[in-house]
């Protein structure tokens, strides 16, 4: 929709570039992120760069546990290292897991649970993949990595969230969502034309109605969707040049974008919140544009979180 683009663009301008986190932070609170969490166990997916990381070294900061998921072992220990370094918290944790691949994050949660406690999961780890690509097992990849691995992974540890005080989800989203409508019919772009930007907003408005969908369900976590802004990480620079280039001036710093992340990971103020909200800049926000008919029906919502569970039964060890 030509008018969700231009509408959501200009809302970009003025509220998701560096000078929209300045203007948001002047009613920030200070207190709410100067807090110890020290016993508390936090992972983060994608932790190796970009948002993950910097979201993972601020907990670190704070005493927490910290269990980074990432894809490439090098880069991980590398990323750990400096988080320790920061941090001087030694406990912090690399776990090699490819969240494209359903079988291994179902490998990785269930040796996980018998294990080890977990207060925190952050599902940060997301991809852009600009051509349509499958995976081994024949999913296309953004969906298996943004939506699907996302979901295998947050619904296999809510047994093991359950049994700790005040546990929370976040999962980093985007407010490129605000201009897709859930597409139930065609969650992996099997038909049409592939527009990798359309694909990954589509990807990210399934994990706003999954958080939706969740936080009904379980009522003892706490669960949160994101939006971090538009931020200067290596993903952007990457999947998105054109962006940044037009925008690189523009850009929030990585510790902008993390901000509401370690906000709704450790704030008080953050778990007083109802669970199910989308925020941006520590503000719950609308998850839709005004008149976009971006809405979908609850019986779309239930079927997506049906597809959902029947893929990941599927590939369950």
């Amino acid at each position: 929709s030509l008018y969700r683009n231009t509408v959501w663009f200009i809302k970009g301008l003025q509220e998701y570039t560096k000078s929209g986190y300045e203007a948001a932070e002047r009613r920030f609170n200070a207190a709410d992120l100067e807090v110890s969490v020290t016993g508390r166990s936090f992972i983060v997916t994608g932790a190796n760069s970009g948002i993950g990381k910097t979201a993972a070294c601020e907990i670190a900061k704070r005493g927490g546990m910290v269990h980074m998921i990432c894809r490439n072992k090098d880069r991980a220990e590398e990323a750990r290292k400096d988080i320790v370094d920061q941090s001087k918290n030694e406990n912090v944790h690399v776990h090699v897991v490819d969240m494209s691949s359903p079988r291994k994050v179902w490998e990785f949660a269930n040796g996980f649970s018998q294990n080890h406690s977990l207060h925190v999961l952050i599902n940060n780890a997301g991809c852009m993949v600009n051509q349509r690509e499958l995976t081994e097992d024949g999913l296309e990849k953004n969906f298996a990595t943004n939506t699907l691995g996302t979901y295998i992974l947050t619904t296999a540890l809510i047994p093991t969230l359950k049994k700790s005080q005040d546990p929370r989800v976040i999962t980093v989203s985007s407010g490129g969502m605000l201009v897709q409508k859930l597409n139930v019919e065609d969650l992996q772009f099997e038909t049409g034309s592939f527009d990798s930007t359309m694909v990954y907003a589509q990807n990210k408005r399934q994990q706003v109605i999954m958080t939706e969908q969740w936080a009904a369900q379980h009522k003892e976590i706490h669960f949160s969707s994101m939006h971090p802004g538009w931020a200067d990480t290596p993903a952007v620079r990457s999947s998105m040049p054109d962006l940044y280039e037009k925008m690189k001036n523009k850009l929030r710093t990585e510790a902008q974008g993390a901000d509401t992340v370690a906000w709704l990971a450790i704030s008080d103020a953050a778990s007083r919140q109802p669970s199910g909200l989308f925020f941006q800049d520590r503000k719950a926000v609308s998850t839709h544009l005004p008149l976009a008919f971006s809405r979908c029906s609850p019986d779309d919502e239930q079927k997506l979180m049906n597809v959902l569970g029947q893929l990941a039964d599927k590939f369950k060890c």
